[in-house]
């Protein structure tokens, strides 16, 4: 199920849009028609992509985007008049905001969505990964405090120390991390 959150300054412009974004498979949208509402509504919950309808009643839509940008793991695209379609790209890019002109091709459009989808899959397998890597070096950490705790106190070389808790994980049948673990609540106190 994908969700998205939609801004729009009128319940017309945000119908249209939610037929759109329904075509591209986006079967729960939540539509507001202020910057400070959808502010909220993104704290709660969150959604596959926000689509910011600019200008909108409180704001021009680029600070919003950024917000969004900043703050959630939604791709974020804003659609804004042709005239200011490059003015916009050049403050939102850097942020990555996709801008999009109005109005809207329907083709391109659907294009627009499956590259924003694609790059929020990578993004969130890169953030995966990037999680999997802090908790492998919280094990390491874990680990060398338990050498280092066996080499102050039971006199061992590092090499001991590391030889031992591969030995003592292979005999428990467990990982150097419970051993380590055991090593430290043991000698730590």
């Amino acid at each position: 199920m994908k969700k998205a959150l939609l801004v729009s300054a009128s319940e017309q412009s945000a119908s249209s849009l939610s037929k759109l974004l329904k075509v591209e498979g986006y079967d729960k949208i939540s539509a507001f028609y202020a910057a400070y509402s959808a502010k909220e509504a993104v704290v709660d919950s969150e959604f596959d992509l926000i689509c910011i309808n600019a200008p909108l009643i409180d704001e021009n839509g680029i600070e919003l985007s950024r917000h969004f940008a900043r703050t959630t793991r939604s791709s974020v695209v804003i659609i804004v008049p042709q005239k200011n379609a490059d003015e916009v790209y050049d403050l939102l890019a850097q942020h990555g905001v996709l801008v999009i002109a109005k109005p809207i091709n329907k083709h391109l459009f659907h294009h627009y969505l499956q590259f924003t989808d694609c790059f929020r899959s990578r993004m969130l397998r890169v953030e995966k990964e990037n999680e999997r890597l802090k908790g492998m070096v919280e094990d390491i950490k874990i680990i060398d405090r338990a050498k280092l705790l066996l080499v102050t106190c039971l006199s061992m070389s590092e090499d001991q120390a590391h030889r031992y808790l591969e030995k003592q994980a292979m005999d428990l049948r467990t990982n150097r991390l419970n051993i380590a673990k055991q090593v430290i609540q043991t000698y730590e106190n």
